[in-house]
């Protein structure tokens, strides 16, 4: 049997992934006939369907879905060969895939970007914005190169750079009892309702759990899908929520009718990179750290390295 050639790879790949001819057509880069017959000139190939297809859906086969995972390890490897010729050449140079968290995102990247433009003008990045499970996914299957998240989660055989500390904050209405003290400690959050991200944010868990340690019970009928929602509810006098420090110089405005406490026992999340053991960009990866580092958002607390 003739080995199946990347092309072929790819589109099987894209396929598995959108279930839509035209849609992993535009992926690959090719018309959606030449799609088609590659992945006929394929399953002819292997002597099995990888997918079942009619006018309204596309599905894996029983093969396909035994077969697309090693599809995507091969086209991994086939990334790695060509990261390791381009990092023996030169570790800042050619594209590097950063995935970041939403809740870390807006806070960094409008400051790093530009001095990373400078500093590497060889570099190309290219950016993914997505919530902590699928980065992690996607750094391990070799679809992201690393991400940028906060530590506290499960990182698989992911190695971590820790970058720097996010403290959280308490956000409370303007009138609230606690809006004119000076830190507040976890146990006066007992009976409070806290209004937290929607699920699959990290931060809803971080937060959750120390409100739930408090005794603080979330205000379940809503739940936001960015800080910015959380401090207009709290200004609007809904609840209280915890606050990463990093944001709040974007999200919170004078003329917002909340107050900021800090909590006396120092909680919050530890900021870092994440990345394959086995990646032979690990040097990129550090040099990346570093300027994460130089430009660590207002709030945050840089931790040494190895930490």
């Amino acid at each position: 049997m003739d080995r199946p050639s990347l092309r072929q790879l790819e589109c099987v790949v894209a396929l598995a992934e959108h279930l839509n001819f035209r849609r992993a057509a535009a992926a690959c880069s090719i018309t959606q006939p030449a799609l088609s017959l590659t992945l006929r000139q394929l399953e002819t190939q292997l002597g099995t369907e990888l997918f079942e297809r009619d006018r309204r859906r596309v599905l894996p086969t029983p093969a396909g879905e035994a077969l697309v995972p090693r599809a995507r390890a091969v086209l991994a490897e086939a990334d790695a060969f060509v990261e390791t010729a381009r990092a023996l050449r030169d570790p800042m140079a050619g594209t590097l895939r950063l995935g970041v968290i939403p809740t870390v995102a807006p806070y960094v990247l409008p400051d790093f970007v530009p001095a990373l433009r400078r500093k590497f003008p060889a570099l190309r990045l290219r950016l993914q914005e997505d919530q902590t499970a699928r980065l992690v996914e996607r750094v391990s299957a070799g679809r992201l190169d690393l991400c940028l998240l906060a530590l506290e989660v499960e990182l698989g055989s992911l190695v971590a750079r820790p970058l720097y500390f996010d403290p959280f904050v308490l956000a409370v209405p303007a009138g609230h009892e606690l809006a004119a003290r000076k830190s507040v400690p976890e146990r006066e959050l007992a009976g409070e309702e806290v209004l937290l991200l929607d699920d699959g944010h990290c931060l809803r868990d971080q937060a959750l759990s120390i409100c739930s340690r408090a005794g603080a019970r979330e205000l379940t009928d809503f739940r936001a899908t960015s800080l910015n929602t959380l401090v207009r509810m709290i200004a609007g006098g809904t609840g209280v929520t915890l606050l990463p420090a990093m944001a709040l110089h974007a999200e919170v405005h004078a003329r917002d009718r909340l107050a900021l406490v800090p909590l006396e026992r120092r909680a919050g999340r530890t900021i870092g990179l994440a990345w394959r053991a086995t990646s032979p960009r690990t040097q990129a990866f550090e040099r990346l750290a570093e300027l994460l580092v130089e430009h660590a958002p207002r709030g945050t607390t840089p931790l040494p390295r190895g930490r």
